[in-house]
């Protein structure tokens, strides 16, 4: 109990039994009507990473759910060198998963998506997408290395090109921790990100092949997709890159400067930071419009 604020820890199954770990934020008084938000997490994100925008949004009345993708944190079952989970499973199966827990969580909710980074690229593979009453995205783009800056692109470059398909050899699987890129990935997840990121669209790369269903070109919920203009993954370019693959999906874009907002830095991941609460009102303020 922090705060008038309920968590609770929880395990739930998707359609093909794997089971994930989340958390369950409720509010201290939980309306028959009220509005639940699921975060869809970054690549490798643990659900604590979440904690203090989950905690202040259910302080205000928000219900919310965080959880791990299969491989990540307290999801991962057994070794992750026999992890055979991929991008797609993160959004058809564990994506959509998290989302049938949203509801069986909070019923007679309204419900809304805090998508970060894959998060938000994965959303088109929700077979009940209909169900979300709106969606924002933050640092969420296409990640085409080819569009990015240099130094960094390099960086990506060597990350991707070389670093992902030496670790899997040597490892089995990606030790993205060696190299400050968070938690280590199931080996077909870092080839996805790997493989997604050489081309355009992001996850748009295998429509028609591994990806056989989607709803990308069917979601027309309404969304606000934020990036910051020292993010050097979901620059301008990239995050327009990632919105045109959703085609009937309402659009609108807010770029954040760090020094207008009065901060050093806001990155690809510092809007979730306790540190970054003065930017929350860009999302407390979507979420009351569509309530």
């Amino acid at each position: 109990m922090t705060s008038g604020i309920n968590k609770k820890d929880l395990n739930f199954q998707c359609k093909d039994g794997c089971e994930l770990a989340g958390t369950q934020y409720i509010p201290a008084e939980v309306s028959a009507n009220g509005n639940a938000i699921l975060f869809a997490p970054a690549t490798g994100m643990k659900r604590g990473f979440y904690n203090s925008l989950a905690s202040h949004l259910t302080s205000i009345g928000y219900s919310c759910l965080t959880f791990e993708n299969r491989g990540i944190g307290d999801s991962l079952q057994g070794s992750i060198k026999d992890c055979n989970a991929s991008l797609i499973d993160w959004g058809a199966l564990d994506l959509a998963g998290a989302f049938n827990e949203l509801h069986r969580c909070f019923p007679n909710h309204k419900y809304h998506i805090v998508g970060h980074s894959a998060g938000g690229q994965l959303l088109g593979l929700i077979p009940n997408w209909n169900k979300i009453g709106s969606i924002f995205n933050f640092a969420c783009s296409s990640g085409q290395i080819d569009q990015m800056s240099a130094p960094f692109r390099y960086q990506a470059r060597f990350f991707l090109d070389i670093f992902i398909p030496i670790s899997n050899k040597l490892f089995g699987y990606t030790k993205s921790e060696l190299v400050g890129m968070g938690e280590s990935l199931p080996s077909q997840v870092a080839a996805d990100w790997r493989h997604w990121c050489n081309a355009q669209g992001y996850v748009e790369t295998d429509f028609g092949k591994r990806i056989q269903e989607h709803w990308f070109y069917e979601m027309d919920c309404p969304s606000l997709w934020v990036n910051a203009s020292d993010d050097s993954i979901a620059n301008n370019h990239n995050v327009d890159d990632m919105t045109r693959v959703f085609t009937k999906m309402p659009i609108e874009r807010v770029e954040l400067d760090p020094s207008k907002e009065g901060l050093k830095e806001i990155g690809h991941m510092k809007f979730f930071s306790k540190k970054s609460e003065k930017l929350w009102p860009y999302l407390t303020n979507w979420l009351e419009k569509h309530a």
